[in-house]
């Protein structure tokens, strides 16, 4: 899914394995349904190593039912005139459904259906891509290991990525510190819209980052992130023609400040 890097970085938050002791199995009950909306403020839109927009808001509404999420996230920048077309809006719409499975292992399919209203489709710009993933996770030593493959169907192309997650307590402050590094890379082989020849991209990216969340009531709360994530290794080829670095593969560092209403 297409999200904040915050949200990324919310992948360590409670990481940790809960070592209390073992209890029978409830008796099985309608999932409970909750609504948690958010809004976050970003430095820089980095996603998968790549520059899309400057900073601004990244909005988001999520419901969540047993293991069925489903939910709709937004990108704004404050200034699109810095990055040429760039994301400006966005709009994804995302589900996802988690399946446990023995040894501790959860099995997660998901999609993403990627919405950019105004991209100008005469400059070579999709408006639509869908995007369907697989994700497989699980515990090792405290530590959250998250393999997942996504297939881009317009872009014709798969991004494989690794991320680990692991969360430091702090009682203190009653809040803890999650921490997320993952390496990606990615293959599309039509990424220009009726572009003819096609054009290809691929690179590779990582990203590294900290985030610490701090619950003001019991229904909202404020996280912190600070990440840096690079674009590596990246090119786009035309045909036969040779190939030409990509210009939006930068290394940022990105500041997230959010607000989450949960209800």
């Amino acid at each position: 899914m297409r999200k904040s890097l915050l949200l990324a970085l919310a992948a360590g938050l409670g990481a940790g394995v809960n070592h209390g002791s073992a209890q029978a199995p409830a008796p099985a009950a309608a999932p409970s349904i909750s609504v948690t909306t958010t809004v976050a403020a970003v430095s820089q839109y980095m996603f998968r190593g790549l520059r899309l927009s400057d900073g601004g808001l990244q909005p988001s509404v999520e419901v969540s039912a047993g293991n069925l999420v489903a939910g709709v996230w937004a990108s704004v920048p404050f200034d699109g005139d810095k990055v040429p077309d760039s994301s400006d809006p966005e709009f994804d719409l995302y589900g996802a459904y988690n399946v446990g499975l023995e040894g501790g292992l959860t099995l997660t399919p998901g999609f993403t259906l990627y919405h950019y209203p105004k991209a100008p489709t005469n400059a070579g710009f999709y408006r639509n891509t869908f995007e369907p993933s697989v994700a497989l996770s699980w515990i090792v030593d405290s530590v959250k290991l998250t393999p997942k493959v996504y297939y881009d169907v317009v872009l014709k192309g798969p991004t494989y990525e690794l991320t680990a997650a692991y969360a430091i307590p702090l009682k203190e402050i009653g809040s803890e510190l999650g921490f997320t590094l993952s390496y990606g890379s990615y293959k599309w082989k039509d990424t220009a819209n009726d572009a003819a020849p096609e054009v290809k991209a691929w690179g590779q990216y990582w990203l590294a980052g900290v985030a610490a969340p701090f619950q003001l009531t019991p229904t909202s709360k404020l996280t912190v992130g600070v990440a840096y994530t690079e674009g590596t290794k990246a090119y786009t080829k035309a045909g036969s023609f040779g190939k030409v670095p990509n210009s939006l593969a930068l290394g940022r560092g990105v500041v997230t400040l959010s607000y989450a209403l949960s209800f």
